[in-house]
């Protein structure tokens, strides 16, 4: 997926690209769908030439036009193409259908049999495209499943067959493409939720529409995918710890030290001048063992006041709480007392699921980093119904900006939605990070992640970055990018630790 455009858009917006195109540009739409054709034609004249024998899946819609445009150019190429329509062909309108007439001049359909799936060295989905609007109808599902048991290489043309384009969501089931050829614009559902699952490896074209064209539409959000070391100049010489911030970790219930080592051990890799943790007692010796480098303060439930009347809250710049916090007495007043200090606070795991539990009022400038099921609950507290981490993962854009729509007494607030694509909106951009793997699926990462958002944001001034929101944004991609340092594309044998000891070669 390299060299992709960084802007992501909903379908309703490449249609409006589309539309500027043919009305403004003066580019006619049949012109367009040839462009897209051959641009799939390319794809597998270049990495798939070997494979003579083809399969092209037709549908409905343009969609299928496109398809037909590669089985014509396939078969002028003297490749052996198959088509076959899940749809009478007769009823296509339009461009769709003058492709399908400018086919049927050099090839001819066939009636559908899934044999012709064994036949194919490679397989090419044209069925369904970006107008899905339900769940896929159990006939094609039948032909989606075998083209995925078959094994065979599939391209998909625009979109694999089955995702919803604008949420990443799958309508019930998808095609498993090796490669996507994506036209126009990237589509925002490709990136995640399970978007990454299905699509492959991704091939843009802009059907060399004019640049000045994309101007005239704002994209819905923006794909990160590079990690600005820019931002992240050399330091002074003159510089010592007090200029990059004092952080406060408060989490660690009984049990549970290993969440706040993390995260400190996070912030201090990650640059923060100074790391504090709250944490409890029993918990003293195991974090001071994991890092010596990190100062502690403990307090039970009947000594949290007095902690924090202490000293050393008045050089703390910035807090991350919920990690490891547990939800009894002492994480809510942990918690509380964590908000009355009113400073810039990053808010994870059980603090979110304490917020969400009780009416909780924050004025302070907030990130708040839900996974989906932290989410699900956040959400659920103002709805009548229940929402579930499933309903989450079906629109995960939505999601992002009803959180954030929770927070609106906050001085500012950014989200960042975890999983797969994570997301990042603060009330104005919205941004997809396409960095990470399933390999970062292990406990204690979202600790370290918390870590590295509060070290960044504490460091204030000494990082190139406009805003709070661009600080996180960079924290995410720090994180994601230490992972992909160590697996190198592996799947399994991370550990959050790993990712905290990768952070100082990318940090320089």
């Amino acid at each position: 997926m390299t060299n992709l455009p960084d802007k992501l858009y909903r379908v309703a917006s490449v249609v409006q690209l589309e539309q500027l195109a043919i009305n403004q540009y003066d580019i006619p739409a049949y012109e367009l769908m040839q462009r897209a054709g051959r641009a799939v034609f390319d794809l597998i004249h270049t990495k798939y030439s070997r494979c003579k024998n083809i399969l092209v899946l037709c549908g409905a819609g343009n969609n299928a036009g496109d398809g037909y445009v590669v089985a014509r150019l396939l078969r002028q190429a003297d490749y052996d193409v198959s088509v076959v329509s899940l749809i009478d062909p007769e009823k296509l309108q339009n461009e769709a259908r003058q492709a399908y007439l400018a086919w049927c001049e050099v090839g001819q359909n066939y009636q559908p049999d899934m044999a012709y799936i064994k036949k194919a060295g490679i397989i090419v989905d044209a069925l369904l495209g970006t107008g899905l609007q339900r769940e896929v109808s159990a006939e094609w599902a039948k032909w989606i499943d075998a083209v995925n048991r078959s094994g065979k290489p599939v391209i998909s043309v625009d979109i694999p067959s089955g995702l919803y384009a604008d949420t990443g969501a799958i309508a019930g089931t998808a095609i498993q493409a090796e490669r996507t050829v994506c036209f126009i614009g990237l589509k925002q559902g490709m990136f995640t939720a399970q978007g990454k699952d299905v699509c492959g490896e991704i091939v843009f074209d802009d059907l060399a529409l004019p640049a000045e064209l994309y101007s005239a539409l704002n994209a819905d959000a923006q794909l990160i995918q590079d990690i600005d070391l820019q931002r992240l100049p050399p330091r002074k010489a003159s510089s010592h710890k007090g200029c990059f911030g004092h952080v406060l970790i408060a989490g660690g219930n009984s049990g549970m030290p290993g969440a706040v080592i993390l995260a400190a051990r996070a912030a201090l890799r990650a640059g923060a001048g100074l790391v504090t943790v709250v944490t409890r007692p029993q918990n003293l010796q195991a974090v001071c063992s994991a890092v010596p480098e990190a100062m502690v303060k403990t307090g039970n439930a009947d000594s949290i006041d007095d902690l924090f009347k202490q000293d050393f809250l008045a050089s703390i710049s910035h807090v991350a709480v919920g990690m490891g916090l547990g939800q009894d007495d002492w994480a809510l007043s942990l918690l509380q007392h964590c908000i009355q200090l009113n400073k810039p606070m990053v808010i994870d795991a059980d603090a979110l699921n304490l917020i969400a539990a009780h009416d909780t009022v924050i004025t302070s400038a907030l990130v708040l980093t839900p996974h989906p099921g932290e989410a699900a609950r956040l959400l659920s507290r103002s709805k009548p119904e229940n929402i579930s981490a499933a309903d989450i993962q079906k629109n995960r854009f939505q999601a992002v900006k009803q959180l954030h729509a929770l927070f609106t007494d906050a001085g500012s607030c950014t989200v960042v939605l975890k999983g797969s694509g994570s997301l990042i909106f603060d009330g104005n951009k919205l941004k997809v990070c396409n960095r990470g793997s399933a390999a970062m699926a292990t406990p204690g990462m979202g600790d370290v992640l918390s870590g590295i958002v509060v070290a960044l944001l504490a460091q204030g001034k000494s990082i190139n970055t406009g805003s709070d929101s661009d600080r996180v944004e960079l924290a995410v991609c720090l994180h994601a990018g230490a992972a992909d340092r160590v697996t190198q594309e592996k799947t399994r044998g991370l550990l959050a630790s790993d990712v905290i000891d990768a952070l100082p070669a990318l940090l320089g």
